[in-house]
């Protein structure tokens, strides 16, 4: 569905939405300082096809539109610029990580941003522009600039919660009484799954970020880009390298973390086995000297002693008090 349409000169919003888009995209055309900005959100094959032909959008790209499930990416076209971002929401209550998919097509004095999911809605980005007419003058970059500034801005705050969360979760793992739990491996395995999905988000938008922010290698500016606002995608670019850079130490610490988990549990099983076995040596002394004098046998010495009785019994408690001893000194009991 189309959520919002609308077209801006000089910064402002014009008072009345565009009734035809070929019109409005005319007159904007025409004026050589307006743009129309179309929204839409997850729109099914019909509602699109009026925008693609209308704004002369590339098959191929109004294809991943409307299947998203796209990596993100940049890919330019003769007539447009299409630009995929995913933006991604944190559960709190959940401790889950999950991405939505925003689009972008900007051509000449348009743009047309579709969104998949229910995450990083496009209203808060609009208002913001439409509050700041510095900005929106500046045409269709300044919403490109503003979309990708709002995500990367937001993966920003999605590090930083997993990060508290991590830090609990790694408190928990290496606690006495809670770290040796069935449930801190899988939890454990579930943040990393956490992170991927984050990292799947981020990790690919980098490229494309860096192009239109011309970063060397990709210094060649991207067509139907405003090259006054390269420093600003450059700022946006240095922020995504810090959440790069965040998700790789989350995912190196988590597995740092289910290591030291892993071997914190084989040297538990290793203190239960020496116990065992301890248990096993002082129980196999009296079951060894049981066993001799349950023999049966005619000839045997000790048999006619009146103290053979509670002789062997002091045997028996004399060795299980020296094994107790020694096992205890050693640190298997």
């Amino acid at each position: 569905m189309i959520v919002d349409c609308a077209s801006y000169r000089h910064g402002h919003r014009a008072t009345e939405g565009p009734e035809d888009f070929s019109d409005a995209l005319d007159a904007a055309r025409a004026t050589g300082d307006a743009f129309v900005w179309i929204g839409l959100h997850e729109p099914t094959e019909d509602e699109f096809d009026l925008v693609a032909k209308e704004f002369s959008l590339h098959p191929l790209a109004v294809e991943d539109a409307l299947k998203a499930h796209q990596r993100p990416k940049l890919e330019v076209y003769d007539d447009s610029v299409f630009v995929v971002l995913k933006p991604v929401v944190y559960d709190q209550e959940n401790d889950t990580v999950s991405s939505g998919e925003l689009m972008i097509f900007m051509g000449d004095s348009f743009v047309v941003t579709v969104r998949h999911g229910d995450g990083a809605p496009l209203s808060s980005v609009r208002h913001r522009l439409e509050a700041d007419p510095d900005v929106l003058e500046h045409g269709s970059t300044s919403v490109l600039y503003s979309i990708a500034d709002a995500v990367v801005d937001h993966y920003l705050e999605v590090a930083a919660e997993l990060q508290t969360d991590l830090e609990v979760l790694e408190a928990e793992v290496f606690s006495p009484d809670v770290g040796g739990s069935r449930s801190s491996a899988a939890r454990i395995y579930q943040f990393k799954r956490q992170i991927l999905e984050f990292r799947r988000a981020t990790g690919p938008l980098a490229m494309p970020i860096a192009r239109l922010a011309g970063v060397n290698p990709y210094g060649r500016s991207v067509p139907f880009v405003d090259e006054s606002a390269q420093p600003y995608l450059r700022d946006v670019s240095d922020h995504l390298t810090r959440v790069n850079e965040s998700v790789e130490g989350l995912d190196r610490l988590v597995s740092d973390i289910l290591s030291a988990h892993l071997a914190q549990m084989s040297v538990r099983q290793n203190d239960d086995m020496r116990k065992i076995s301890a248990w096993a040596a002082m129980a196999a002394v009296p079951t060894m000297i049981a066993g001799v004098y349950g023999m049966n046998f005619d000839h045997m010495p000790e048999l006619s002693w009146g103290w053979a009785y509670p002789a062997v019994i002091l045997l028996m408690a004399v060795l299980e008090v020296a094994l107790y001893r020694m096992f205890k000194r050693r640190g298997w009991m």
